[in-house]
């Protein structure tokens, strides 16, 4: 298991405990270790609706990008989609968060999206989340291992929501100064030059996802800022125009880079927290038949 274990639990959100914190937001969180099945140790967090609110309206399986993790800025957007009535599930991929791993190194990606699938798929089998909607969400290079996922369990999936994808690669990211610190601060992050042998395989992957754009089915959203440097907004325009899914839709934020759902002004972060819940909702009308 990693020695990121040993960390003094610190969050982005400052000195409360969790736990607290998750009262407060009015929803339940949970951690666990998920063991894949080529046996690697896998951190996992939940992120449910008040057992006191309605039952969950949708499951979504969440997906973070390269040099991330599940447990910092990552867990904002999952706290807000559970207090609008979503349950949560993500984990941190092989060499990242409080996952096993050579810090920061991706081999495979292929293997990385066996090991989600088998950790959806055992959310998935559990009766009280056998009928509701399934969703996909990945930010970044999450987007990117969304649309493999996609590809591998054609019908396994109601959406995906894909957050400014991968499906080519450029540099830095996020716009408010006064946010920097708290993105740097995150003690699991990789802040070094990302090591030759992932760079390489998300080469490979991007050159593949460039070519398999037209084969995409699943009804998406697809979220860009326009000034992104890290990923390209006209890729993600590409896969709108591309993708044979009859259920599309695509949103270019003027102005707005990489880091979205964190790194940009509240009132920007808003909007598109906004866009994603609204686009949910309007998919989650009744149960999973």
């Amino acid at each position: 298991m990693s020695d990121h274990d040993l960390s003094p639990e610190i969050n982005f959100w400052g000195d409360t405990p969790e736990q607290d914190y998750f009262n407060l937001k009015g929803i339940t969180g949970s951690k666990s270790y998920f063991k894949s099945p080529r046996g690697l140790n896998l951190f996992t967090r939940s992120w449910l609706p008040s057992p006191s609110s309605s039952p969950p309206r949708g499951i979504i399986f969440m997906v973070h990008g390269y040099g991330n993790d599940i447990s910092w800025t990552f867990q904002s957007t999952a706290i807000f989609l559970a207090q609008n009535g979503f349950a949560c599930f993500a984990l941190d991929i092989e060499g990242h968060g409080r996952s096993d791993g050579v810090r920061a190194y991706v081999p495979s990606v292929d293997l990385v999206v066996h090991d989600l699938i088998s950790f959806f798929d055992s959310i998935k089998k559990q009766p009280k989340y056998q009928t509701l909607p399934r969703f996909l969400f990945g930010e970044s290079m999450g987007g990117a291992i969304s649309l493999l996922i996609h590809f591998l369990d054609p019908s396994g999936f109601d959406g995906a929501v894909l957050v400014a994808p991968m499906c080519k690669i450029s540099d830095k990211c996020i716009k408010v100064e006064e946010k920097k610190p708290i993105a740097k601060r995150n003690p699991m992050r990789y802040g070094g030059k990302p090591r030759l042998g992932t760079v390489m395989e998300l080469l490979r992957v991007t050159d593949y996802l460039g070519k398999k754009l037209k084969d995409v089915s699943v009804p998406f959203l697809v979220l860009h800022g326009s000034a992104d440097v890290v990923t390209d907004p006209e890729v993600s325009r590409e896969l709108y125009e591309s993708a044979k899914s009859e259920d599309k839709t695509l949103k270019i934020y003027d102005g707005m880079m990489h880091s979205m759902l964190f790194g940009e002004t509240d009132e920007n972060v808003e909007i598109v927290r906004g866009d994603i819940v609204c686009w949910l909702n309007d998919r989650c009308g009744g149960d999973r038949t």
